[in-house]
């Protein structure tokens, strides 16, 4: 007799398009539909099986279960990823590319990215002071870009910024799109990796020079698992993925600026700095609202994950969304509540708004803390150097549409500078 149970199947041939269709709620609807934690549907003209949950997120992160290595999309590589790059890295290859970025992302390199974004914001008061109308989203993003393009050891200027600032945005905002918008993407990729391959030849060539603890010194010279430098064009887009995420954290960052606008309660427990409130409101930010969708992996070979059976090379689609909002592990999930962070315990895989497991190892973000601190520096400054006013603007945000945003970007007016008595 069969000891295993039939994994509810979504209707249709093809599901791809409802993904675009649905974007965030794609999973956690068939979730609903089905009563379930687990179902198989068919995505780009194969079987796949979706998943949801921390159960769910344990197996994914089990590297001895589950592949990268050919999973993502060329689209999303020739946009978001780069091709080749550290996401689709598996075994020692991984382990090893991600040591390098965990000798990067270290706590002293992300409070030099958090001291140095405080400063610029600082600066920005008496630009934004004379501008009719703040866009929150374009100018957190060019300060953003700015200060960390430098600490890389990539050194531009608040102008140049400008227009890299928005190709790494095309980059961030197009691998879900069609047409113009996607070859943008495209574009503003080639053109970066161009722009920075070109100053890691001439580094190797001894015909610029930076600090050696830079990370684009790091990378320009570090060896892979062959014990050979990276080729120019992958030591490029390597570097493009230590800027990249962290010009991302633009989004969290209007996020968190909306929900300080619509949860007025919470304003007074940040002016007072409670019970750490600072830290507890971004994590609320990162749970509550959509950033990554999902996250796809291959199995490496067949197993069992409780009642249900994996078949070697399967397609599986970790439900990041509808973890964050998993009401078997978070009471009222749809609520915005910054106090459940107060006395949670630590886990990696409940609470995934980057990836979960151990950064050091799995494919989780290793920039989730210089997230969080430029996170909470920016309310700092919103809350404590300026007043504002917020005029009424669209601050809807669509889940149809991966990545979302705020529409209008969160715009201010009227800023001012805040004086201590």
């Amino acid at each position: 007799m069969r000891q295993y149970c039939d994994i509810p199947k979504d209707k249709g041939l093809d599901n791809t398009i409802n993904i675009l269709k649905e974007g965030y709620l794609f999973i956690p609807n068939r979730m609903n539909l089905f009563n379930s934690n687990i179902f198989e549907t068919h995505i780009m003209a194969q079987k796949a099986i979706c998943i949801t949950g921390k159960d769910a997120a344990k197996v994914f992160y089990n590297e001895d279960l589950f592949k990268r290595k050919g999973v993502a999309p060329k689209r999303i590589q020739k946009t978001l990823f780069g091709e080749n790059a550290i996401q689709g890295k598996d075994g020692i290859a991984h382990i090893k590319r991600k040591s390098l970025f965990m000798n990067i992302l270290t706590e002293e390199y992300e409070e030099k990215v958090d001291r140095l974004v405080k400063e610029e914001l600082i600066k920005s008061i008496d630009k934004w002071e004379q501008m009719e109308e703040v866009i929150l989203f374009r100018e957190i993003s060019q300060i953003i870009c700015y200060v960390v393009c430098n600490c890389v050891g990539i050194y531009i200027s608040r102008e140049a910024s400008k227009k890299r600032t928005e190709d790494f945005l095309r980059m961030i905002y197009s691998f879900s799109s069609v047409g113009s918008k996607y070859r943008k993407g495209k574009e503003a990729r080639k053109e970066t990796e161009k722009w920075i391959e070109n100053i890691v030849v001439n580094l190797r060539n001894n015909k610029i020079e930076v600090e050696k603890d830079s990370p684009i010194y790091k990378i320009a010279f570090y060896k892979d698992v062959d014990n050979k430098l990276l080729d120019s064009k992958m030591a490029a887009i390597e570097i493009i993925n230590i800027i990249r995420p962290i010009i991302a954290v633009s989004t969290y960052v209007v996020f968190a600026a909306l929900a300080l606008h619509t949860h007025p309660e919470c304003r007074e427990k940040l002016i007072k700095k409670e019970d750490n409130y600072y830290e507890m409101f971004a994590q609320e930010v990162r749970r509550f609202y959509p950033f990554t969708p999902f996250i796809a992996a291959k199995t490496k070979k067949d197993f069992r994950w409780g009642k249900y059976e994996f078949e070697k090379g399967r397609l599986v689609l970790l439900d990041v969304y509808g973890t964050n909002h998993d009401s078997e592990v978070w009471h009222e999930p749809y609520k915005f509540k910054p106090e459940r962070f107060k006395e949670r315990n630590e886990d990696l895989f409940d609470f995934i708004p980057q990836g979960g497991g151990n950064p050091a190892i799995t494919h989780r973000c290793p920039g989730e803390g210089v997230t969080v601190k430029i996170m909470e520096s920016v309310l700092d400054f919103l809350i404590n150097d300026i007043d504002f006013k917020v005029r009424n603007q669209d601050l809807s945000y669509n889940l149809k549409q991966i990545p979302t945003l705020p529409k209008s970007g969160f715009i201010i007016s009227n800023v001012k500078r805040k004086y201590s008595n």
